[in-house]
């Protein structure tokens, strides 16, 4: 064995150029978003108040390779990409496994996840229109953070709302927004109708990313000077992605082989598509025949649990309608450690691959995800963010079944973030203080209900 099939670096000559679009080779035309008032397709005019405009045209691109600006490629080789494929070499032996475990390190970055590919872009493409401050929303706040260094990186002012149960839960993380300059509220918060209306409700409501996400557009709208910057679900944030899995794609040839099982936790689903799309290409072409595992909360089950329909994209109905997999927005996502996973719907993509059969998903509790983190950091010595384990824990049990039929299968996941500012998560799961959610029929089904009625 050479110490290739360990780590695979890339020469930063094999920085991708181009982001992939997929939107050209889904099996159906996506569905298109839908204005609230009049239920018809959705102008692009509106969204460019607040998107910058190239985000909104990359939004609905029929092109299906985006070119890459120099700058922005520059500041993905400043903050470490290309990043590294890693074989999981002693899991695979703790799990007496004829599989093997590939995870792609998006941990590395100085955010310490996956979300500075589509922060970077998205603050470039503000900064070129004069845009003075972004508002955004975060969960367990990796996206916040990267946002907020590429405000930083390019000049502009930057407003997080961080739902509330992540923001007692994980105070380091506000503190790094805030060094890199952001203003950071919990949310809900006094600081917009819409916060206070829900602290009017439940002064002690933990917030999730629905209710976050109307905050920020709320903020967004108040100012002429600010727009909005979104971490996950829409077309061109997993389209920016996309890099990891361009970059994992050369990594496994380079080791001559190609994943039989790819997987990642989806949250709206930006890190697991960064990571699979280029793979679900082949997929979609009929040039691979790998399976493709999508990973949620049984906290918040939308692939699972819920309904395949026109939905708000945030709690506070400021959005336009996606067509995606949904609890419905109303829903009151649990307190889960895995904050960026508590968000009601999935990216619309994602949504209709999964409804067509060309990827599946599965939902596990927190406790079975902390488990499988803690014997990743046992075995690879590196402590995963609580939405990673659940990748991870899919991941552990495909090579268990390879272990009972022999099989040897390749797994790819993604590692999408580092827990070293999740400890809490971990200190409560050893502890045995961490309690376990699951979302009742009735939970969803009374959510569903407030569903908008699409003719």
């Amino acid at each position: 064995m050479s110490m290739r099939d360990v780590k695979v670096l890339l020469p930063v000559e094999d920085l991708p150029t181009h982001w992939y679009n997929i939107l050209p080779d889904l099996p159906k035309p996506l569905p298109p978003p839908l204005n609230p008032s009049t239920m018809k397709p959705m102008e692009p005019g509106p969204l460019m108040r607040v998107f910058a405009k190239e985000c909104v045209l990359q939004e609905v691109s029929p092109e299906k390779r985006i070119q890459i600006p120099e700058e922005v490629r520059e500041a993905y080789l400043r903050l470490g990409r290309p990043s590294p494929l890693h074989r999981a070499l002693r899991l695979e032996k703790k799990l007496g496994t004829p599989a093997r475990i590939f995870f792609k390190r998006e941990d590395l970055s100085p955010a310490g996840s996956h979300k500075p590919n589509t922060a970077i872009a998205q603050a470039y493409y503000n900064a070129k229109e004069g845009v003075q401050r972004l508002t955004t929303e975060t969960g367990a706040g990796q996206w916040g953070t990267a946002l907020s260094l590429a405000c930083a990186m390019f000049g502009l002012g930057c407003t997080v709302y961080m739902t509330r149960s992540s923001y007692e839960q994980k105070p380091y993380r506000r503190v790094i927004m805030e060094l890199y300059g952001s203003k950071v509220y919990p949310s809900p918060s006094d600081k917009t109708n819409v916060g206070k209306s829900f602290l009017a409700k439940d002064p002690n409501h933990p917030g999730s990313l629905g209710l976050a996400i109307s905050e920020a557009i709320e903020d967004c709208l108040s100012d002429e000077e600010a727009k909005y910057s979104i971490g996950s679900v829409a077309n061109h944030v997993l389209l920016h992605q996309t890099i990891v899995g361009q970059e994992a794609k050369k990594q496994m040839e380079a080791l001559g082989t190609y994943p039989d099982v790819i997987t990642g936790c989806i949250g709206g689903g930006s890190n697991y598509a960064g990571l699979c799309y280029p793979f679900m290409e082949d997929k979609l072409s009929g040039k691979s025949d790998s399976e493709f595992i999508a990973v949620e909360p049984t906290a918040v089950p939308s692939t699972t649990g819920g309904k395949y329909a026109y939905d708000y994209g945030d709690t506070g109905k400021m959005t336009f309608l996606l067509k995606m997999f949904t609890v419905g927005h109303t829903f009151q996502c649990p307190p889960i450690h895995a904050g960026g996973l508590r968000y009601h719907g999935k990216a619309p993509t994602m949504s209709l691959l999964i409804k067509e059969g060309y990827m599946k998903s599965v939902a596990y509790n927190q406790n079975e995800t902390l488990e499988a983190g803690r014997l990743f950091a046992q075995t690879e010595g590196i402590v995963p963010a609580p939405e990673t384990n659940y990748a991870i824990k899919a991941a552990i049990d495909v090579a268990n079944q390879c272990r009972r039929t022999g099989e040897r299968k390749t797994i790819l996941l993604n590692f999408s973030g580092h827990g070293l500012l999740d400890l809490k998560a971990y200190e409560d799961f050893m502890s045995g203080r961490l309690p376990d959610f699951a979302a009742s029929p009735k939970m969803i089904a009374e959510s569903l209900t407030n569903l908008p009625a699409v003719p």
